[in-house]
């Protein structure tokens, strides 16, 4: 193990025996500034988790959360400098948290506020213009074999819980009480960003499955075909009403 790795391990695990070769400048005992030094590191990534992940936070309680943070952030140090980068597997740690069992959704809640995150500091994309968008859809014989291109700020969650519902009525101004949830109803959102907005559109399962077809790279045609299928009253022209309202098309490809 390298010495970067060893002193890594110590930063994170009190379990960690001192690394070899550590002084301190007065003399003081090391393993004691060496403490110091790790629990700070360890409050600091607990906070930038806290920021990033603020309902999940809220739904368990401050005490709750930061204990469960501190034990992710000892099994899964950053890989990153750029800390608004840090904790895109709390939600997949959270579905296996066993003390967080009793909250089912709490996994998908994280995942959304991670989503939100992304979407934020995602690049920035032209959308189609209306002239393009209108030659590519006029051109019937092609469209069914044709692949959307999407803003890199769009990403879908699916839920089989009421997660956008539950991250709402956190929401200031939203009008959605808590209680009013049914948190067994299975909900789907697309979450991009909007200018300098961060949009959370609760959606169909049937626009759902569209968009997981296009992010997936689907011919145009079977993505349709899975959206139907998905929820047989699904509405073509609603779905792509919306994802040109919300300019979230910046380009399409052409099979041969």
């Amino acid at each position: 193990m390298t010495a970067q790795a060893t002193w890594a391990q110590a930063l994170l695990d009190p379990a960690q025996t001192v690394p070899n070769g550590l002084v301190t400048w007065n003399h003081s005992d090391p393993g004691r500034r060496l403490a110091v030094h790790r629990n700070n590191v360890v409050v600091s990534l607990v906070d930038a988790l806290a920021q990033t992940f603020p309902v999940t936070q809220q739904l368990v309680g401050e005490a709750f959360f930061r204990a469960m943070a501190q034990v992710f952030v000892r099994t899964h140090p950053p890989r990153t400098r750029v800390l608004a980068r840090y904790g895109h597997e709390l939600p997949g740690f959270v579905a296996q948290f066993p003390p967080a069992a009793r909250l089912p959704y709490l996994a998908d809640v994280a995942r959304l506020e991670w989503q939100r995150l992304q979407a934020l500091h995602a690049a920035d994309a032209r959308p189609l213009d209306a002239t393009s968008l209108s030659a590519l859809m006029q051109d019937t014989t092609a469209l069914p074999a044709l692949r959307w291109q999407l803003t890199p700020s769009l990403h879908l969650l699916r839920s089989p819980h009421a997660a956008v519902s539950i991250w709402a009525a956190h929401q200031d101004g939203s009008g959605i009480a808590l209680e009013d949830v049914d948190l067994a109803q299975a909900e789907c959102a697309l979450v991009f960003r909007s200018e300098l907005d961060v949009m959370v559109l609760q959606t169909a399962p049937g626009m759902a499955t569209l968009v997981e077809g296009l992010l997936g790279n689907a011919p145009f045609g079977e993505a349709i075909e899975e959206a139907s299928l998905a929820e047989p009253a699904f509405d073509l022209s609603q779905a792509l009403a919306v994802l040109i309202r919300h300019e979230l098309l910046i380009g399409a490809e052409r099979s041969h």
